[in-house]
C-alpha cells in the first residue's frame, strides 16, 4: 500500500500511476479532494500532524510527499510538513520519496546537475533545503529510507508555474503579456506526468534512495518560444510577449503579494536555467516528455478539455 501527500497535478498523476498497476492508493489532503477512481482511498488529514500522518501511513511500503503548503506559507509551514514526513516514516518504516525543486542550488553557474551542492540564495530556497538536510540525515543515521525528486518549472495538465500562471493565460487570450524575466533565455521545463514516473522509479529501486535525483527533463526553450507555441497550437497570431524590468516587479511588489514572492527567485529567469538530467534518464531508462506533448497538455486543460 502507498501514501500520497497532496492531490495536485504531481500527486494526482502519482496516484494514477500506481493504481493503474493494481496497487493500493491513500491520498491524503486537508479536505479528503482528488481523483475518482473505485480504487481510491482518500483521506482528509492535515499531513503535517505526525500522529496522523503515522496513522494513516500504518502498514504502508511507500510514503509520497507529493503536496505542500501554500506558496506564502512556505517559510513556517514546510518544517512543520517536514518534521511530519520524516516522524511518520520513522514510526511505519515506510521509504519516504519527496518531490524537491531546484532552489535548493541556488544560482547555477551552469546546467544543473544532482551532485551539485545545495547553494540556496532565496529565503524559499532556504527551507527546502534545510528539510531535505534533515531528511537525509536521517537516512544516513539509519532512521528512515528516503530520496527526493526535483525537477523545474511545470508543465502539463493542471501544472502551476511561472508560465503557466504568468504568462500562458495572456498568450491564450490573445494579450500583450509583460514577463519579468529574459523572455529569451534557456529555461528548463519539466512534465507533471515525467515527476510522477520518476517518484515511482525511485520508489522502486533501492538502489536509487539516499540522494536526490533530477526529473527527466527536455532540451531548453526560452519563454519567448514556448509562447510562441502556445499561440500557434490554439490558431492565434504570435503571442506578444515583452520584458518587464526588474524595477517594475520591484515596486508591484509593495502592493501585490504574488509579485512579492517572486523578486526573490528573479535568479532563476534573468539567466539560463537549466536542469541536466542525463542521470535519471540512463539510471531508469526514463526519456522526457517533448516539450510540445507538454505545453498541448497544459493548454487543452486550462481550455477545460480535461
Amino acid at each position: 500500500m502507498h501514501v500520497v501527500v497532496g492531490a495536485g497535478p504531481v500527486g494526482t498523476a502519482v496516484a494514477r500511476l500506481l493504481l493503474d498497476r493494481g496497487e493500493q492508493v491513500k491520498l491524503v489532503t486537508r479536505r479528503g479532494s482528488g481523483p475518482e477512481h473505485p480504487a481510491l482511498t482518500k483521506v482528509a488529514a492535515d499531513a503535517s500532524d505526525p500522529a496522523a500522518l503515522s496513522a494513516i501511513a500504518d502498514g504502508a511500503s511507500t510514503l509520497l510527499s507529493c503536496g505542500g503548503p501554500p506558496y506564502p506559507q512556505w517559510i513556517p509551514d514546510w518544517p512543520k510538513l517536514g518534521t511530519s514526513l520524516i516522524a511518520a516514516a520513522e514510526k511505519t518504516g515506510a521509504l519516504l520519496v519527496t518531490t524537491g525543486n531546484l532552489y535548493p542550488y541556488g544560482a547555477p553557474d551552469g546546467p544543473m546537475r544532482e551532485q551539485d551542492p545545495d547553494r540556496p540564495n532565496s529565503t524559499k530556497g532556504e527551507v527546502r533545503a534545510k528539510v531535505w538536510a534533515e531528511a537525509l540525515a536521517a537516512h544516513r543515521a539509519g532512521r528512515i529510507r528516503t530520496a527526493e525528486v526535483r525537477g523545474s518549472d511545470y508543465l502539463g495538465a493542471g501544472a502551476v508555474s511561472f508560465f503557466t500562471v504568468g504568462v500562458l493565460p495572456g498568450v491564450l487570450e490573445g494579450r500583450r503579456v509583460a514577463v519579468p524575466a529574459d523572455i529569451d533565455a534557456a529555461h528548463s521545463w519539466t512534465a507533471v506526468d515525467d515527476v510522477a514516473r520518476t517518484l515511482i522509479a525511485v520508489a522502486d529501486d533501492e538502489n536509487a534512495w539516499g540522494r536526490t535525483w533530477l526529473v527527466p527533463t527536455a532540451p531548453p526553450v526560452s519563454i519567448r518560444d514556448l509562447a510562441a507555441d502556445a499561440a500557434r497550437m490554439v490558431g492565434l497570431p504570435a503571442a506578444r510577449v515583452t520584458e518587464m524590468p526588474a524595477a517594475v516587479l520591484w515596486l508591484g511588489g509593495l502592493f501585490n503579494p504574488q509579485a512579492k514572492e517572486i523578486r526573490e527567485l528573479q535568479y532563476q529567469f534573468r539567466e539560463p536555467f537549466v536542469v541536466d538530467s542525463t542521470q535519471a534518464e540512463e539510471a531508469f531508462g526514463l526519456r522526457p516528455t517533448p516539450t510540445e506533448d507538454a505545453l498541448q497538455a497544459t493548454i487543452e486543460a486550462a481550455r477545460g478539455g480535461n
